[in-house]
């Protein structure tokens, strides 16, 4: 995945694009002029490139999260090659909020307040993920916060486990979304049934 993100006036004039979770205590870099490589000291993995300067190869006027199309990630990719680094940027124009289906809904058995579901995406994809909200049920139509997706409030939502299960992304309340008159009443949003399993998360469509 490639989460990017820019604010000049809280960083400077650097472009932030992560692409693996690692904490700071395991992060090293390597820096050849204007592209630093960050990666984990154990395993060499890359995790993220900052690209400095970056209005001087181009302008960004996002302020927060940037989208990397494809004209952008090919200019990232040459800086990248260009400074002798080998792991190059995909792109991925995928939503990371869609509709999904609970198909399976249980309690955590290490938890007196946790769901284990199993959330179908699509007709290929089912994921599990572990739910902290009491108003998740069965056969649910709900919004799900994807692996690489980023929340209004700035948290990126990462392949995690909670008490010894996997979870493989979140479900999602109006609030955690930012949707405007979002109830005070703690709870995920639940969608009218007739929303489609799969598609991308349309508030202003798929909110009654």
């Amino acid at each position: 995945m490639n989460i990017a993100f820019y604010n000049e006036n809280g960083v400077g004039d650097t472009l932030l694009v992560t692409l693996a979770k690692s904490s700071y205590a395991e992060q090293e870099f390597d820096r050849v002029g204007d592209v630093a490589r960050i990666y984990q000291t154990e395993t060499d993995q890359t995790v993220g490139y900052n690209f400095f300067n970056i209005s001087q190869l181009t302008k960004i006027s996002e302020v927060g999260q940037v989208k990397l199309d494809e004209a952008l990630v090919t200019l990232l990719n040459e800086q990248i090659a260009k400074a002798g680094f080998k792991e190059l940027l995909a792109v991925d124009d995928q939503p990371k909020f869609v509709v999904g289906f609970v198909k399976e809904c249980v309690p955590h058995e290490d938890s007196d307040h946790l769901s284990v579901t199993q959330i179908e995406l699509d007709q290929n994809e089912v994921v599990q993920i572990v739910c902290g909200a009491s108003n998740i049920a069965q056969g649910q139509k709900v919004v799900i916060a994807k692996i690489g997706a980023v929340m209004p409030s700035g948290m990126i939502i990462w392949d995690g486990e909670l008490r010894g299960k996997r979870s493989q992304g979140m479900v999602c309340s109006a609030k955690e979304l930012g949707l405007a008159n979002a109830p005070a009443v703690k709870g995920i949003l639940v969608l009218d049934d007739t929303v489609a399993t799969g598609k991308a998360f349309d508030p202003a469509t798929d909110v009654k």
